[in-house]
């Protein structure tokens, strides 16, 4: 694959800690391209997403990212700080020629032990 997408909707407490690391990691690993939509704020009492969807090269390298979604406690509940997010794009330009060239100056796919590891094809 050369692109990859990946829908989600991180709580706020994973969104901060994982969501970055594993698709940078995601881009790395497959050396794709990873486009990554998330949904944000607040969806009903209690229960919120994190947002900051991006789009990452397959260097590792992220091109865009919306912003995060923060929370505060107020004196009614809990309340999303920016409400501007809901209709945030990332926008990037996708270079398959660099994504060629990853590949080809790091030759992951050529490095795969196929003595351990084989695709098996499915009788479905």
């Amino acid at each position: 694959a050369q692109i990859l997408t990946y829908p989600s909707a991180f709580t706020i407490k994973t969104g901060k800690a994982h969501w970055e690391t594993l698709l940078r990691a995601r881009a790395i690993e497959t050396q794709s391209y990873v486009l990554a939509s998330a949904q944000v704020g607040e969806h009903f009492p209690g229960r919120a997403s994190y947002g900051r969807a991006m789009i990452i090269d397959p260097w590792g390298t992220i091109l865009a990212q919306c912003k995060e979604f923060e929370m505060t406690s107020g004196e009614e509940g809990v309340t999303e700080t920016d409400e501007s997010l809901q209709g945030e794009l990332a926008i990037a330009e996708i270079d398959l020629e660099l994504l060629t060239r990853v590949r080809k100056e790091m030759p992951l796919v050529n490095q795969r032990r196929r003595d351990i590891y084989s695709l098996q094809e499915s009788d479905v």
